[in-house]
């Protein structure tokens, strides 16, 4: 995957031909389960890779939770992808963006906690993204299966960033709740078709999630549990700086697009800002705030971690380094 390129003409033309109707067809013509495009079940893995086309892909990924009073972050995400493809391509901040899209859940009780596209370079993401089932569940006990998107992503993704360049890739995770304590072994075998020995506790899952992925909690206003200080204590214990608390959901995919331009270091804040500026963007505010204190990420990973690299282009095809240690079982 991750052939071709966006065009917003495309994507214009799509929304003309709608006339007015919901971007999310097949949610709203009352499916009930994961679209086939969109299962995790067994599937290998998502790749974001290298050609001719795009010789140095950055794998993005983003998912979002859609229980409850998330439903609406997809439809945001979808009226905005125009301006995120273009401050990525336009704005230089990298030069062959792949993109994914998924969705989140709740694997005690949903028909569809993990619904995961491929990466796309093309209108193909416009389609994953409109594939999602805007399920609405959730358990309600301020708990939602974050952790079992995670461990998707850490075992089940080949990006050629990180094993060519020894670059992690960036992903997304828009919430307002809490993740399980651990990926239960049947929740993975039943929905990824894993076979997993024992439970794994998050923080191990996420110490082998981070040497992959650059990995960021987006909290946005009007979510149930926005400012929630339970809910970003535990973020921020599991990503440190990288809770982004957002003012003003319109403003995710503008949020976004600096992260990735921070984190490879071809803007800085300000710049960021003035781009927003330049572009007609209204979210220049809320952005500002939500990055104030993120600082630049330092994406090349040491030597020898994740890619058995010595320094960008290293190469390694394995996933050996991704093995979860021992004392992974949750207690």
């Amino acid at each position: 995957m991750g052939s071709g390129y966006w065009s917003s003409d495309v994507y214009e033309t799509a929304e003309r031909l709608r006339g007015g109707a919901s971007a999310f067809g097949y949610s709203d013509s009352g499916a009930r389960s994961v679209h086939p495009d969109l299962d995790p079940f067994d599937v290998g893995q998502r790749e974001s890779r290298d050609s001719d086309e795009h010789p140095e892909s950055l794998a993005i990924a983003v998912l979002f939770d859609v229980t409850g009073s998330m439903g609406s972050v997809p439809r945001a995400l979808q009226k905005k992808l125009p301006s995120l493809l273009g401050l990525l391509k336009d704005g230089g901040y990298a030069r062959d963006p792949q993109l994914m899209f998924g969705a989140i859940g709740d694997a005690t009780c949903d028909r569809a906690p993990l619904q995961v596209g491929q990466f796309e370079s093309d209108n193909r993401m416009d389609r994953d993204l409109e594939r999602i089932l805007l399920e609405g569940g959730g358990g309600g006990q301020k708990t939602e299966s974050y952790e079992l998107a995670m461990y998707f992503m850490a075992r089940h993704t080949a990006i050629d960033c990180l094993t060519k360049r020894g670059r992690r890739g960036y992903l997304f995770i828009i919430g307002d709740e809490l993740p399980y304590p651990g990926v239960k072994p049947r929740e993975v075998s039943a929905w990824i078709g894993d076979e997993l020995p024992q439970p794994v506790a998050v923080r191990n899952l996420v110490a082998q999630l981070t040497r992959r992925w650059d990995t960021y909690f987006i909290l946005p206003a009007g979510a149930s549990y926005a400012g929630d200080g339970q809910v970003l204590g535990t973020w921020r214990g599991l990503l440190g700086q990288n809770v982004i608390e957002l003012a003003d959901l319109d403003a995710v995919c503008e949020t976004i697009a600096l992260t990735v331009g921070l984190g490879e270091e071809a803007i800085d804040l300000a710049a960021g800002l003035a781009d927003l500026g330049d572009v007609g963007s209204a979210a220049g505010a809320a952005v500002q705030r939500a990055l104030a204190g993120l600082g630049t990420a330092r994406r090349a990973l040491p030597a020898g971690r994740g890619t058995g690299a010595t320094g960008a282009g290293g190469t390694r095809s394995d996933d050996s380094d991704l093995d979860f240690p021992s004392g992974s079982v949750l207690l």
